[in-house]
């Protein structure tokens, strides 16, 4: 695989990303109006792999990172091409690169309607358009539906409760992402007859928190599963990404949570979506990456 390449006026060389400084990453997704934060990239590169593009002088003109689920799965994201360099190739060069580094395995992500055609020529298909809700939470919530069992906080030291139901949900093992996720966010979960039926967690990222990953088998379990930490938000600037339309999407707008973008969730190699009826599904996303 080519591990360089001429743009125009530039040649590029693919590196690891932990070899550059953070505070590039951080210039590079803020100059295309990304809002991670240093410590959102800190976290990143501790929970995958990736590649930047760098000039002969060290400059950040590209990242694209992955990040493996089990040994045959993995997802795409902060891929990320400098406004300078986004019609000259630089997108499908990155793109080539983690297509070397992840072999085999079946891929999804989540595409910016820019990189819909890029994706969809490197043989990706579209599943499902990512609804992102975002904005300062409303004083009062809205009237929640009548609770199915009990809601509770999870202690990270105990985050292999939800392990399979993820998992399920997920569609494949990501026990290793949830482990990270676990060391800085609130995490509920919901147990019905004496058994774990859903879960979320609450972390800081980007303007504010995130609400996500949630795991229900309702919009019922799911409106209860967020509420428990949009309610310690309010007034404060929040974020869940979700594919739903019907009462959790409507609960999440009556929250004051307003549509800000929507991205197009994309597989390669086999279908990644696997959504059945009342069973447990991802409602909230844990981030565009990381899906």
């Amino acid at each position: 695989m080519q591990k360089s390449v001429r743009l125009k006026s530039f040649e590029l060389i693919a590196q690891d990303i932990n070899s550059v400084d953070v505070s590039l990453l951080h210039a590079l997704s803020t100059g295309v109006g990304w809002p991670h934060r240093l410590k959102d990239w800190e976290f990143l590169r501790r929970a995958g792999h990736g590649i930047v593009a760098v000039d002969g002088i060290g400059r950040v003109f590209g990242s694209a990172m992955w990040f493996p689920h089990g040994d045959d799965f993995a997802t795409i994201g902060l891929v990320i091409t400098s406004p300078r360099t986004q019609a000259e190739g630089n997108g499908r060069w990155l793109m080539q690169q983690v297509f070397e580094h992840c072999g085999d395995r079946k891929l999804a992500l989540n595409s910016t309607i820019a990189a819909h055609k890029l994706y969809v020529s490197l043989g990706f298909t579209a599943e499902a358009t990512v609804y992102q809700y975002q904005g300062e939470v409303a004083a009062a919530l809205p009237a929640l539906p009548s609770l199915d069992g009990e809601l509770s906080e999870l202690s990270p030291d105990k985050i292999e409760e939800i392990f399979a139901l993820d998992t399920f949900a997920f569609g494949t093992n990501r026990d290793r992402l949830l482990t990270l996720l676990s060391e800085g966010a609130s995490i509920c979960v919901l147990r019905r007859n004496g058994a774990t039926v859903g879960y979320s967690m609450c972390r800081e990222f980007g303007r504010g928190h995130v609400v996500g990953p949630v795991v229900a088998s309702n919009d019922r379990d799911a409106i209860h599963l967020a509420a428990v930490h949009l309610k310690d938000l309010a007034g404060q600037f929040a974020r869940v990404d979700t594919r739903e339309k019907g009462p959790f999407a409507d609960f999440l707008q009556q929250s004051r949570l307003a549509i800000s973008e929507t991205v197009t969730t994309m597989s390669k190699g086999r279908p990644f979506l696997n959504r059945e009826a009342n069973e447990p599904a991802v409602y909230g996303l844990a981030g565009h990456a990381l899906s």
